[in-house]
């Protein structure tokens, strides 16, 4: 029989267990190439999905899960981060600014971030990353079993563009590999990772990639090549990496499919608001046709246009005798007179125009024996 100050003992660690800090790590830092041009003007992490930066998705996720002392990794872009994003009292977190010299890897971002995340357990979260229901269940099991190290895994059409992992029979993780040429499964890493302190000795332990990077895989790899508790979560929810166009606009897609009817502005009797539209507070709307969901964000003027299903606007825009659908339009910008557009982002501050008309020709070097179908 248990004697009753060892089970007052046991509760005392299991109540130890629950209480332990654990610290968010937050990526920001990075250059955005894929997203360019928009980010040679912009942080990726601060492109709007449904008129809100992706970051704020996922610094609101760290605080539903509990977590309040945030460390952000910031590069090149730190002034217009930390201008959105503040102390963090607005998501009910407190932000620390952590400068990185260089994206030189996410291990090298766990390396520069040392001080801030001391002996603590910590959740590090890519800033550029989207994951719908959020982080909640997954950090409150890591703080109940405490593992060395949590990923999250998806399976992914092309894994050789990811970080893979390989598992064994019963479900373990073997094997880590950054960007694969032949992966050796389907199963990428999603941008969410649980650690504890051990692996601030992994980080220390690796030499830079062929990309000159610390990647994160190797030191994780070291944990497994070291026999330390590493565990996979395999998600089938949604998840994005939204570094590429495609992606934010699939993203946006998803988060607009929850978007609620608003109408905080000013629509016209000439006007037809069909489905789940949100229109922000000072928007007008004449003369114009929207089906939803889309929104159409504050001050902004819709004026004889037709604005289709998926389409984020976002505040003082202007979108006027044009058609436009499954889109991303940034602050500031106009769409004017141009017949149709779709499946596009664009920028902030932005003018689109029709472009003049000039006469139509068809110029053609053909080879021999060739049949041409020209639609006039």
């Amino acid at each position: 029989m248990m004697m009753r100050a060892e089970i007052g003992q046991n509760s005392k660690q299991i109540k130890a267990k629950r209480d332990l800090s654990v610290k968010a790590l937050v990526l920001s830092g990075g250059a955005g190439t894929r997203l360019r041009p928009i980010t040679h003007t912009s942080a990726k992490q601060l492109v709007p999905v449904a008129n809100k930066p992706v970051l704020f998705y996922g610094l609101e996720a760290i605080a539903e899960a509990g977590i309040s002392e945030v460390g952000i990794i910031v590069g090149d872009t730190a002034d217009e981060i930390r201008e959105a994003v503040g102390d963090g009292s607005r998501f009910g977190i407190d932000v620390t600014y952590i400068p990185q010299e260089a994206p030189l890897g996410l291990a090298h971002a766990v390396l520069v971030a040392q001080e801030f995340l001391g002996d603590d357990d910590f959740v590090m979260y890519l800033g550029d990353n989207f994951i719908v229901g959020g982080i909640t269940g997954l950090v409150e099991e890591f703080r109940a079993e405490r593992p060395d190290a949590q990923i999250l895994l998806t399976k992914v059409p092309d894994p050789t563009a990811f970080g893979v992992a390989e598992l064994d029979g019963d479900g373990r993780v073997v094997g880590l590999e950054e960007k694969p040429k032949q992966p050796k499964s389907d199963l990428a890493l999603v941008g969410v990772y649980l650690f504890t302190a051990a692996i601030h000795e992994g980080v220390r332990s690796v030499e830079p990639s062929w990309r000159g990077e610390l990647e994160i895989t190797h030191a994780i790899q070291w944990l497994i090549d070291h026999e330390r508790d590493v565990r996979s979560t395999v998600i089938s929810g949604y998840w994005k990496d939204t570094g590429n166009v495609t992606d934010m606009l699939e993203v946006n897609r998803s988060v607009l499919e929850t978007v609620q009817p608003l109408n905080a502005g000013t629509v016209d009797e000439d006007s037809e608001i069909i489905g789940r539209v949100r229109i922000e507070e000072g928007a007008r709307v004449s003369g114009s046709r929207i089906v939803g969901p889309a929104i159409v964000g504050a001050g902004s003027v819709v004026d004889n246009a037709y604005i289709g299903p998926f389409t984020s606007v976002s505040e003082d825009c202007r979108i006027e005798d044009s058609e436009i659908e499954y889109s991303i339009v940034l602050r500031g910008s106009s769409v004017t007179g141009v017949r149709r557009v779709e499946a596009s982002l664009i920028g902030r501050d932005v003018e689109v125009t029709p472009a003049p008309r000039n006469p139509k020709a068809h110029r053609l070097v053909l080879g021999d024996h060739s049949k041409v179908q020209i639609s006039s």
